[in-house]
C-alpha cells in the first residue's frame, strides 16, 4: 500500500472546502471518471482586487486526488489570480508534505484544474485534454505530447515510470512507452533510456511464485487503492487466469487494465505471459 503522510491522511479523511462555490465566477474542470480522477474547480473572485475570496472543490478520485484539491483551495484562497497561477504540481505535493511517487499526477491534476479555471474566469475558450492540433501520446489516458513534454521539464523526470507517475501516460496498454522515451531522449539528449534486464530461465514452480509476487506488490496495491482488485484463479502454462474484483468488474476501462497486467507480467516474469479475465 501507498505510503501517506498525516496530512495527507488529514485531508482525505477530512477534506476543507468541499462542494461548488454559489454564483462561481470561474470554474475548472479537469479528468474524466473512465480514467479514474476527475476534480471539478470552483472560484469566487473580488474583481476590485482580483483575488480569490473562496474555493471549493468536487473530486472524484483516490486519497492523494482527494488531498491534492482541498491542498490546493488552501493555497489559493486570499491570493490574486497572478499569485494563485503561480503554484506548481510541486508545491501542492509539498503542502501535503510530499506524496507517493505513483500518485504525483494528482497534483498535476489539481495545477491544471486552476489553469482551466483562470482561463475560464478570462473569457478564454476551455481547453480539452488536449488540442486539437496536439499529437496524442498515451490514448488510453487522452495525454498528449505537450503535456508530456512540459510535465518532464518542469519536474525533471528521466525516466518512463516517472512520466507514468505524473501523467499517467504508458500506464496502460503500454504500446505509448516507445514513443516516451523517444521523448525523454529528445528533452534531455539521453544516449539510452534504461531498460529492464532480460528476464531469467524460470522452473514452473519459480515462474508461478514470481507471478504471485508480481501480482501482490505491483497490481493488487494499485488497484486497491481505486476500489479495485483482483484473484488469481489459476496458473496453466503461460497462461495467467485472474478474475476482477469490487469495482474493477464494472470499470469500463477493465480491458486496458487486464492489458496492463499483462505488460507488467512479461516485464517482470517472462514475456510469453498470456493474462485471461474471467
Amino acid at each position: 500500500m501507498w505510503e501517506y503522510t498525516k496530512k495527507v491522511k488529514d485531508l482525505f479523511l477530512h477534506p476543507k472546502n468541499v462542494g461548488e462555490v454559489e454564483n462561481p465566477d470561474a470554474v475548472g474542470e479537469v479528468g474524466s471518471i473512465s480514467c479514474g480522477d476527475a476534480l471539478k474547480l470552483s472560484l469566487k473572485i473580488d474583481k476590485e482586487t482580483g483575488k480569490i475570496i473562496d474555493a471549493k472543490f468536487q473530486t472524484f478520485g483516490c486519497a492523494s486526488a482527494i488531498a491534492s484539491s482541498s491542498a490546493l483551495t488552501e493555497l489559493i484562497k486570499g491570493k490574486t489570480l497572478d499569485e494563485a497561477q503561480k503554484i506548481t504540481n510541486q508545491e501542492i505535493a509539498d503542502y501535503l508534505g510530499g506524496l507517493p511517487k505513483e500518485k504525483m499526477h494528482c497534483s498535476v491534476m489539481g495545477q491544471e484544474a486552476l489553469e482551466a479555471a483562470i482561463a475560464d474566469y478570462k473569457g478564454e475558450a476551455p481547453k480539452p485534454a488536449a488540442e486539437a492540433h496536439e499529437r496524442i501520446v498515451c490514448k488510453c489516458f487522452d495525454v498528449s505530447e505537450e503535456k508530456i513534454r512540459r510535465v518532464t521539464m518542469e519536474n525533471h523526470l528521466t525516466t518512463v515510470e516517472e512520466i507514468t507517475n505524473f501523467t499517467k501516460a504508458g500506464g496502460g496498454c503500454g504500446t505509448c512507452i516507445p514513443d516516451i522515451e523517444a521523448m525523454l531522449r529528445d528533452i534531455w539528449a539521453l544516449k539510452e533510456v534504461p531498460k529492464p534486464k532480460e528476464p531469467k530461465k524460470l522452473t514452473n514452480l519459480q515462474k508461478i511464485a514470481l507471478i504471485q509476487d508480481v501480482l501482490e506488490r505491483e497490481i493488487r496495491p494499485r488497484l486497491q487503492e481505486d476500489g479495485g482488485d483482483l484473484e488469481l484463479l489459476d496458473v496453466e502454462g503461460s497462461k495467467v487466469i485472474i478474475a476482477m474484483r469490487a469495482m474493477c468488474v464494472s470499470c469500463p476501462m477493465g480491458g486496458v487494465t487486464v492489458q496492463s497486467i499483462e505488460q507488467k507480467l512479461r516485464e517482470l516474469v517472462s514475456e510469453d505471459i498470456v493474462v485471461e479475465a474471467r
